[in-house]
């Protein structure tokens, strides 16, 4: 089963190198890993996709609890959560075949952000199975180059993952 872990940990050099050193000891494969700052100065929220059963995960949630710059671990895998992806397509276009790219792009309810006489940039946000669907149907009018962030994620709600008195504890500690 394909899990959604959120990693509240302090934003210093070196914590991500000891995350994920920790899921390759432990020989996890790392599906998706991004990493950005919170509202919370100092610090910063990783999200990775991971597979595994719920008693490994339980067991890797443990070791990574052991890890000095981690505060708080969630597994959204079984809540109610949104999750999106972000990818830039360059494709490469003809004349004859942009309205059929443009057409596409509607569809898929993406942006075109550069365009050039032989390519085109898109960009499009969505779930991984919609940007997997995107990339098929491009990849026979030629995709030159692609990238994508990976997936975050946040629990549906009005409740705060983050235990605010506990970061403000943290917080204040740091």
């Amino acid at each position: 089963m394909l899990h959604t872990l959120v990693i509240l940990v302090e934003d210093k050099p070196g914590v991500l190198n000891r995350v994920a050193s920790l899921f390759r000891r432990r020989a996890f494969n790392i599906e998706s890993l991004t990493v950005g700052h919170t509202d919370t100065e100092g610090l910063s929220r990783m999200t990775v996709t991971v597979e595994g059963d719920n008693h490994h995960i339980e067991r890797l949630t443990s070791y990574l609890y052991k890890l000095v710059n981690v505060i708080q671990i969630e597994d959204l895998s079984e809540k109610h959560m949104v999750s999106r992806d972000l990818a830039l397509i360059k494709v490469s276009t003809v004349s004859e075949k942009r309205a059929e790219i443009f057409q596409m792009v509607e569809v898929f309810r993406a942006r075109v952000i550069d365009v050039t006489s032989s390519s085109l940039i898109i960009e499009i946000t969505g779930d991984g199975g919609k940007i997997d669907g995107f990339v098929e149907v491009l990849k026979p009018l030629g995709i030159i180059e692609m990238v994508r962030t990976g997936a975050v994620a946040m629990e549906r709600g009005s409740e705060s993952l983050i235990n605010a008195e506990f970061v403000s504890e943290v917080v204040h500690a740091l």
